[in-house]
């Protein structure tokens, strides 16, 4: 099964990486932005619970869809290309089976505990 997601992941992240295509934009700056939803972390200096709530929205595949489609109704690249980079990184992280965090701790995810 969890190879299954894996690949259901890379899908999604190679369909992040289409859409960007689609976008003014040149191509380095995908890589350059790929892992800015990872400074969410920086929630889990005020907790675990706080810093998962942050960790967790900004990792959260339905943020990034609302942001692409709300980009793409007001017409602004910008917003657009902030929901691929939020859904690409979200599909990158579960395809390395890092998942959304629970309160236990950074390491406790929906997909298992990181590590193991």
């Amino acid at each position: 099964m969890k190879q299954i997601i894996q690949l259901e992941e890379l899908a999604m992240l190679l369909l992040s990486i289409y859409f960007f295509s689609t976008l003014y934009f040149a191509w380095w700056w995908f890589p350059v932005l790929i892992l800015t939803p990872d400074l969410s972390m920086l929630g889990y200096a005020a907790g675990n619970k706080v810093g998962a709530i942050v960790y967790n929205f900004f990792h959260h595949k339905a943020l990034a869809i609302g942001v692409y489609v709300l980009g793409c109704y007001l017409q602004n690249e910008i917003i657009q290309l902030t929901g691929i980079i939020l859904f690409g990184h979200s599909s990158m992280d579960r395809l390395f089976g890092y998942g959304l965090k629970t309160f236990a701790g950074f390491k406790s995810t929906h997909l298992g505990e990181i590590g193991k």
